[in-house]
C-alpha cells in the first residue's frame, strides 16, 4: 500500500547568502569564534544548500583587514622586535592562519579572502567609494569637525584601540572602553569616555578637532522604531534582537547624580529645551530628556563645564563613516574632503555584498548577478552574529540600507530592486566554564586550534550546536582546558564537550554499520528499496516537518534534539526489528526491517548532514548513492526507490569495526 507523500514543509528563498561575521586580521581564530558564529552559520548554510539547491546559497566571511585592533596589534608586535614586515603581511599572515582553521573545523566558505585581500579586497573598494557616494547624494551624510584623542607626547593622533578607559552609557559596567565603543557594543562621542589613557604612551591625551563624515543615523529614529516593532511582532526572530535594538531608540538623556541637583538647577536655564525627570526610588541619578540629539551634546558641554557629574544614555548619535587612520579602505574625495579612510565598522557592514560580489566573480556569473542575492523579493540574507554587535548589524546597517533608497549603489538612477533589510540571527556570549574570556582580559580563551588536540570536528561542532546560543549565555566547559589538574586528570568526571559524541559514536554510528553489515552478510552487499513499513515513514515524516519549521527559527539547539530523538527511534527499530526476525526466523520479516532500517538512515544522515557533514557523506558514499540526490529535499521521502529504481540497491563493503564519527 502506498504510503502518504506530503508532510508540511516551510516556504524558503529560492536564493539565499549566509554572513559568518569578519575576524579581525590581528590574531589566530579562538573558541568563540568557531562556537558562536562559524558552525552555527556553516550549518545553516549547509541546510540551506540542501533545501534549495548548493548554486543558490552563498556563505560568505573574510578577514577584517582594517581597524584599530590591526593597527595596535602590529605596532605592539614590531616594537618588540616580534614582527619585521610590513601591515599588511601582518594581515596576510593572519588570515591564512584562520583560513586554515576554518577549513580544518569544515568551514564551507563560498569565499574566505578580506577586505583588503585579493579580488574581494578590490570589490571591497569600490562598493564603499560608491556607498559613501550614494549617502552623500541622498543628503545622509555630513561632515562634522569632532574632537580626536591625540598623544602630545607621542606626537600623534590615536586610533581607537589606542585609547582606554571606562564606558560614559548609563547603567553599563565594561571598564574596557575604548575611544567610541565598548567591549559590549556602546557606541557614543570620545569626549565622553570616562578616564582616558593613551595605550601608546600613558599619558592622558588630548582633544583636537579633526574633519570626518557621519550617517545622519537619528533622522531614521521613526524608520527604526517601525523596523524594530516589525521585529517583535516575527516569531522566527530572536526576542535579543529587538529588545537590544530598541534600547537605543529612546530620546536623548543625560543622567545627572542626586547629589549635583543643586548645581544642575543653576545652569539649567542655559541648556537647550529638556525635561527633567525626579529619580525613581533607590536611584542615585535623576534624567534630562532632550528633544534632539544636537542638543543634548550641547546640553553636555555646558553641564562639563559647569563640573557636574553625569552619563549619557543610549541614544541614535551621528555615525562616523571615516577616519584619520592610514591603513584602511581610501574614502572618496567629496567636497575636497582627501586623505580620510573608511571607518573599519561601517565597512565591514556592506563587506559581505563586496565578498558576494567577488564569489560570483569567481563563478563567471554576470557582473550584477550579486542583486540576485541581496535585493530580490524571493532572496534572503542570513547574518549570524554575536550580540555585542547588534547596535551596528541591527541598528546602524537597517538605517544605512534605507537611507540608499531609491537607487542602486552602482547606478544612480532609482530602481526596483534596492537592497533588502537582512536576518540577523544573534547568539549569546559562549563563556570559557562560567566566565566570558578575551584574549584581552584575564580569562584567555583557547584557540579553535588547540581544540582540535583533544577533540575530534565532529564532537566539537555537535557540542557547540547543542549549547543552545540563541537562547542565553552559556558556559563551554571542555575537561581537558578545566584550571583544576585533579579534575583534567580523573577519568571517573565525564567531560561535558563529549556529551554529544556519544549519539554519534554510540548510536549514529551503530545504526550506519547495521545497515551495512546487514547487507553485506545477508543480502549479498544489496539493501532492498522496497516501501518502507508505514509507520517508519509517518514517523519520518514528522521529523522532517519539525526539522524544516525549527530551522525556519534557527532554533539550532533544538535541532540536535530533534535528530537525537530521531536517530535513537532508527536505532531501536533495527535493534527490535531485527531481534523479531530472529526470533520467528522469519527471512521476509529481516528483510523489510532492513529497507526500514536503510530508509531511516538515509533520513537521518540528511538531517544530520549540517551538522557533522563529514561523516554524513562517508556514510553516502558508503551506501554508494549520488549525494546530490541523497543530500537534498526535492523528495517525497517515501523510500529508498526515490535513489535507486533498482529492486535493490548494491553497497559497499563495509570494513570490520569502521567508524564514521
Amino acid at each position: 500500500m502506498a504510503t502518504s507523500t506530503s508532510f508540511e514543509r516551510q516556504q524558503w528563498p529560492a536564493r539565499a547568502v549566509v554572513t559568518a561575521g569578519m575576524p579581525y586580521g590581528n590574531k589566530p581564530l579562538h573558541f568563540g569564534h568557531i562556537a558562536g558564529v562559524f558552525v552555527p552559520a556553516d550549518c545553516y548554510a549547509r541546510f540551506l544548500r540542501d533545501r534549495i539547491g548548493f548554486d543558490n546559497v552563498r556563505f560568505i566571511s573574510g578577514t577584517d583587514c582594517f581597524g584599530s585592533p590591526i593597527d595596535e596589534g602590529y605596532r605592539k608586535l614590531v616594537e618588540a622586535g616580534e614582527f619585521d614586515g610590513t601591515i599588511a603581511e601582518y594581515v596576510q599572515r593572519n588570515h591564512d592562519a584562520q583560513k586554515a582553521t576554518l577549513d580544518a573545523y569544515d568551514i564551507s566558505l563560498s569565499i574566505y579572502e578580506g577586505s583588503g585581500i585579493g579580488h574581494a579586497g578590490e570589490c571591497q573598494q569600490r562598493v564603499s567609494e560608491n556607498l559613501i557616494r550614494r549617502l552623500y547624494e541622498n543628503g545622509f551624510l555630513h561632515k562634522r569637525s569632532t574632537l580626536q584623542f591625540y598623544d602630545a607626547e607621542a606626537g600623534i593622533y590615536l586610533n581607537g584601540r589606542q585609547v582606554t578607559g571606562r564606558c560614559p552609557v548609563q547603567g553599563c559596567k565594561s571598564d574596557q572602553a575604548y575611544a567610541d565603543e565598548c567591549s559590549l557594543g556602546h557606541s557614543y562621542a570620545p569626549e565622553d569616555l570616562i578616564a582616558p589613557r593613551s595605550s601608546v604612551t600613558g599619558a592622558v591625551p588630548e582633544m583636537r578637532p579633526v574633519d570626518n563624515w557621519y550617517f545622519d543615523l537619528p533622522a531614521f529614529r521613526d524608520f527604526l522604531r517601525e523596523h524594530v516593532a516589525a521585529l517583535a511582532e516575527d516569531p522566527n526572530i530572536r526576542a535579543i534582537v529587538p529588545q537590544t535594538c530598541g534600547e537605543f531608540l529612546g530620546a536623548p538623556i543625560i543622567y545627572v547624580k542626586n547629589d549635583e541637583r543643586e548645581l544642575f538647577d543653576s545652569i539649567a536655564a542655559e541648556l537647550p529645551t529638556h525635561t527633567v525627570r525626579e529619580p525613581e526610588k533607590g536611584k542615585a541619578s535623576f534624567e534630562v530628556e532632550f528633544e534632539t540629539i544636537d542638543d543634548r551634546d550641547i546640553a553636555r558641554d555646558i553641564m562639563r563645564r559647569a563640573g557636574l557629574r553625569f552619563r549619557t544614555g543610549k541614544a541614535l548619535v551621528p555615525f562616523r563613516i571615516t577616519g584619520n587612520i592610514e591603513w584602511g579602505v581610501k574614502a572618496p574625495v567629496i567636497d575636497d574632503v582627501e586623505g580620510l579612510t573608511v571607518w573599519c565598522w561601517p565597512e565591514s557592514l556592506w563587506a559581505p555584498i563586496s565578498f558576494t560580489m567577488a564569489a560570483n566573480d569567481a563563478l563567471g556569473l554576470p557582473e550584477g548577478s550579486w542583486r540576485d542575492f541581496w535585493c530580490d523579493e524571493d532572496a534572503e540574507v542570513y547574518q549570524f552574529i554575536g550580540q555585542a554587535t547588534l547596535y551596528f548589524y541591527g541598528v546602524v546597517q537597517p538605517a544605512l540600507w534605507e537611507a540608499l533608497r531609491p537607487g542602486d549603489i552602482f547606478f544612480h538612477e532609482p530602481t526596483d530592486r534596492p537592497l533588502k533589510q537582512t536576518r540577523l540571527i544573534a547568539n549569546y556570549h559562549v563563556l570559557l566554564g562560567n566566565k566570558k574570556a578575551s584574549s584581552s582580559g584575564a580569562v584567555k580563551p583557547p584557540t579553535a586550534d588547540e581544540l582540535l588536540e583533544h577533540y575530534t570536528v565532529a564532537q566539537l561542532r555537535a557540542h557547540f550546536l547543542a549549547l543552545g546560543l540563541g537562547q542565553k549565555s552559556v558556559g563551554f566547559k571542555p575537561k581537558a582546558f578545566d584550571p583544576d589538574p585533579a579534575v583534567r586528570e580523573d577519568t571517573r568526571v565525564a567531560d561535558p564537550a563529549l556529551k554529544e559524541s556519544k549519539l554519534l559514536s554510540n548510536v549514529f554510528n551503530r545504526l550506519a554499520r547495521s545497515v551495512l553489515y546487514e547487507a553485506k552478510k545477508n543480502f549479498d552487499c544489496a539493501i532492498p528499496t522496497c516501501e518502507p513499513t508505514p509507520s517508519v515513514v509517518e514517523r519520518a515524516h514528522q521529523a522532517l516537518a519539525d526539522y524544516d519549521r525549527t530551522m525556519k527559527k534557527a532554533e539550532l539547539h533544538t535541532i540536535m534534539t530533534i535528530c537525537d530523538e530521531f536517530i535513537r527511534f532508527a536505532n531501536k527499530t533495527w535493534a527490535d526489528g531485527v531481534s523479531a526476525a530472529d526470533a520467528a526466523n522469519d527471512a521476509q520479516a529481516r528483510r523489510q526491517v532492513l529497507a526500514d532500517a536503510a530508509y531511516l538512515l538515509w533520513v537521518c544522515t540528511l538531517m544530520m548532514h549540517p551538522i557533522v557533514p563529514a561523516g554524513c557523506e562517508d556514510i553516502c558514499e558508503k551506501l554508494q548513492f549520488d549525494p546530490e540526490k541523497f543530500f537534498t529535499w526535492e523528495n517525497d521521502f517515501n523510500s529508498l526507490a526515490e535513489l535507486d529504481s533498482a529492486t535493490e540497491h548494491v553497497v559497499a563493503e563495509l570494513p570490520p569495526r569502521y567508524d564514521f564519527f
